[in-house]
């Protein structure tokens, strides 16, 4: 791959796994980020086959009260980016498959840890508005949206 394909690659993935938080352009969604990355990487037709099936597994997924999905974000352009390198084409969609469930479930995981350690970030910033810092507020915005 190009430096540039690489460049889109990464900015495919932010989108991705900033949209599975706001919802807004559907960029989590495995048909798009699969497409997306099939895309920049030159793989248009299995990145397309691989998101289409992702889709399918993933229309089941849903957070719904506490409980929460699958990182179907995670699964789609990891399984997306290891397919591209593995070089099989269409062929490599099978085994992408298998990488992205287990993916999935681990991005759960993920999710878990990094929603555990917003919440003492939160209290650290309401601390620094009472004290009218707008500076430090601003910091651990930026420390909670890099987690």
């Amino acid at each position: 791959m190009s430096i540039i394909s690489i460049i889109l690659v990464v900015l495919v993935a932010f989108l991705a796994g900033m949209e599975g938080i706001l919802d807004e352009f559907q960029f989590h969604q495995p048909l798009v980020a699969c497409t997306l990355i099939g895309l920049v990487t030159g793989n248009l037709e299995a990145g397309i086959v691989l998101g289409g099936t992702l889709q399918m597994i993933a229309l089941g997924w849903a957070n719904i009260g506490a409980a929460v999905a699958p990182d179907a974000a995670l699964a789609s352009v990891a399984s997306a980016i290891i397919l591209v390198l593995g070089g099989q084409g269409v062929k490599g969609v099978p085994s992408a498959i298998a990488i992205a469930v287990p993916l999935a479930v681990a991005g759960l995981f993920l999710t878990m840890i990094v929603r555990t350690i917003a919440v003492p970030i939160v209290h650290l910033m309401d601390a620094a508005a009472e004290e009218g810092n707008i500076r430090k507020v601003e910091m651990w915005h930026i420390i909670a949206v890099c987690l």
